[in-house]
This record gives structure tokens, C-alpha cells and sequence, in this order.
């Protein structure tokens, strides 16, 4: 038996940008990049934390028991050294052998960023980091955006992204996609595969952008989200610059998570999410999860409002079509979920 729920974006009114969702035992849970995160005012909200709750953690925690209705539950990372940095970005959640461990990038700037991952035994945590750099700092300086994915057959991968100069079969410069094995959940083999590089011009970030001792016409490909289904694995991605019109969301298509991975018809612009004009600007930095009713697929994402004044956390169905995957969003209006009514149809 089922019953209809229906909700409007964004469903939760604060800043809540790359946002990730899962579920577990039934309950829905996302972690994502707040505005002191985003913004590296890391300091300045701990010490204002500190003077009102006496704690501080990194990365806003919501739950929901329906996936319509969410609240503000807390932080998920316990800080970590502040000399890693005070920007931290984009967490995602796994969950292996009992335990919940969180991938997420810090550094100071833009072109210094590590992979971290952090444990718990609780998806609300707290976690804290366990001292592992998943990427070599000195040979990548920047990477972001770490999504762990496991296979059919118990194997994880993580998906990520960092910098490419070289412009080599007409790739652009620009931050693009790689995939890693993993050994285990805090170590990874160390033989990273290209999943997709920027080959167009709605994937460019900046012109004219100084960066390594050079200036580039840089690109960027970024959010890695993988879903197998049908035997194909599809690797979501958002491209373009973040705050800008031009950002949204396309994917490729491999028949492993190593590759090779096509990218064939993204051409001409993003296919799963867009701007909508004077709606919902440069949606992106999306997950999937399965809906209450344990069938339908979901696109979890941020988008801007107008006027800019921040990114919220929308959800919109994802629809799977002989042309491939398309979201139903950008939407703005009301929207239906259906969900099971027995508590015994939780997972």
C-alpha cells in the first residue's frame, strides 16, 4: 500500500550546497557543503559556535523520515588540524562493515586541495578524520569531490576530480574526472583511470585563468555520481563554472568503473539538468538515491535561487529514457513522491 506525498524546491530553506543523500534502516540522511565551508570562514564560525553550543563540527547533517520533510539535525566532521585548511567541500558518505566513513576535500585556496576520510559509527556522527590523504598532495595539488561507488561484486571505487594541463586530442585545460580502485576504505591502489575530460565550451570555467604560472582557458568537469543499471555504469557529472548560467548537469557511460568511459552527446550542452531562467540558476553537484516507494530513482542537487542568494538542496525525479538518463527538474512547483505506508517496506 502507498501513499502520495507532495513537496516543492528547495526542499530545505538554508544554504545547503553539493548535497549528498542516502538512506539507511529506512531514514533518509545528506551531508553537504554549508556557506562557512564553502567560503573558508571556518574560524569565524567556530569561535561563534563555540561562545553558543561549545562544539563545532564541519558539514551540515540533515534527516528525514520521508524524504519530503528535512531538518537541520548538525555538523558531521569534527575539524580536523587547521593547517590542512579552511575550505572544505562536497562530503559524501559510505557505508561498509558497520561503519559510516566520509570523503571530503580541504585546503586554502583553489589550487590546494586534498582528498580526506573521516569515520564514525553513526550516519549523524560525529566523524572524525582518520590522517589519510587519499591523493598524493605534492603530485596532484588539487582534488576534489571524492565519491566512493560499489560494485555488484563488493569492490569499491572512487570517483574524483583534479587538474589536467595538457590539451591532448582536443581536451581542454581544467579541472576533469579520474577513478581509482580502492583497497580498502581509507586507501586507494594508486592507478587512477580518465573517466572524462572537457572537450566543450559549456564546460569552460574562466577565460584568461591564471593558474600554475600560466594563464588557461580553463574548463571544468566536476561532482562525480555513479549509478550502474542494465549492466551500463553511468557517471553524472556537473560542468561550467558553479555560480554562473552555464553550469549543469550531463554523463557518460562505461561498461566497467574503469573505463573506458564515452561521453558522446553532450555536445551541445547539459542533458539531465540546466538553468532555468529566472527559476532555478546553474543546478549541479548532484547524487541519486532511490525514493520511499524503493523503485524510483531520484536526482539530489543545489541550484541557486535569482537572486543568488544561495544554494539549496533540490530533488526531482530522474527519468530513464531510450535516449538515456533526463531529470524532470529543474522543477519550482509542487511535485509528487510516492512513498509505502508499513513500516515493515523500510530497508
Amino acid at each position: 500500500m502507498t501513499t502520495t506525498l507532495t513537496y516543492t524546491n528547495p526542499v530545505y530553506p538554508g544554504y545547503f550546497a553539493d548535497p549528498f543523500v542516502w538512506q539507511h534502516k529506512g531514514e533518509y540522511y545528506a551531508v553537504g557543503t554549508g556557506p562557512a565551508e564553502a567560503e573558508g570562514e571556518i574560524e569565524e564560525a567556530e569561535a561563534a559556535a563555540s561562545a553558543m553550543l561549545g562544539r563545532w563540527r564541519i558539514f551540515p547533517l540533515l534527516h528525514s523520515d520521508d524524504f519530503v520533510h528535512w531538518r537541520y539535525v548538525s555538523g558531521a566532521l569534527v575539524p580536523p588540524s587547521p593547517e590542512l585548511g579552511d575550505t572544505f567541500w562536497a562530503p559524501e558518505v559510505a557505508y561498509h562493515e558497520g561503519d559510516f566513513y566520509l570523503y571530503y576535500s580541504v585546503g586554502t585556496e583553489d589550487k590546494n586541495h586534498q582528498l580526506r576520510v573521516a569515520k564514525a559509527n553513526h550516519p549523524l556522527g560525529p566523524y572524525t578524520d582518520t590522517g589519510v590523504t587519499l591523493v598524493n598532495s605534492r603530485v596532484f595539488p588539487f582534488t576534489i569531490d571524492p565519491h566512493p561507488f560499489r560494485d555488484d561484486d563488493g569492490q569499491w571505487y572512487l570517483f574524483y576530480a583534479r587538474d589536467f594541463l595538457d590539451t591532448d586530442g582536443g581536451t581542454r585545460a581544467g579541472t576533469a574526472l579520474v577513478v581509482d580502485r580502492m583497497t580498502d576504505m581509507t586507501t586507494l591502489a594508486g592507478e587512477p583511470h580518465t573517466v572524462a575530460r572537457a572537450r566543450f565550451d559549456w564546460q569552460r570555467f574562466q577565460s584568461e585563468r591564471p593558474m600554475y604560472g600560466g594563464t588557461w582557458d580553463w574548463h571544468t568537469l566536476e561532482g562525480p555520481t555513479v549509478v550502474k543499471r542494465d549492466g551500463k555504469y553511468y557517471c553524472f557529472y556537473s560542468g561550467g563554472r558553479w555560480e554562473t548560467d552555464n553550469y549543469g548537469v550531463d554523463y557518460c557511460v562505461a561498461d566497467h568503473p574503469m573505463g573506458p568511459w564515452d561521453d558522446g552527446g553532450s555536445e551541445n550542452g547539459p542533458r539531465v539538468l540546466k538553468t532555468v531562467p529566472d527559476q532555478v540558476l546553474g543546478p549541479g553537484h548532484n547524487s541519486i538515491v532511490k525514493g520511499p516507494d524503493r523503485q524510483t530513482d531520484y536526482i539530489v542537487y543545489h541550484g541557486w535561487d535569482p537572486l543568488r542568494t544561495a544554494r539549496r538542496m533540490f530533488i526531482d525525479r530522474l527519468n530513464w529514457t531510450p535516449e538515456g538518463p533526463r531529470s524532470a527538474g529543474p522543477t519550482w512547483t509542487p511535485q509528487t513522491v510516492s512513498a509505502a505506508v508499513s513500516p515493515q517496506d523500510k530497508l
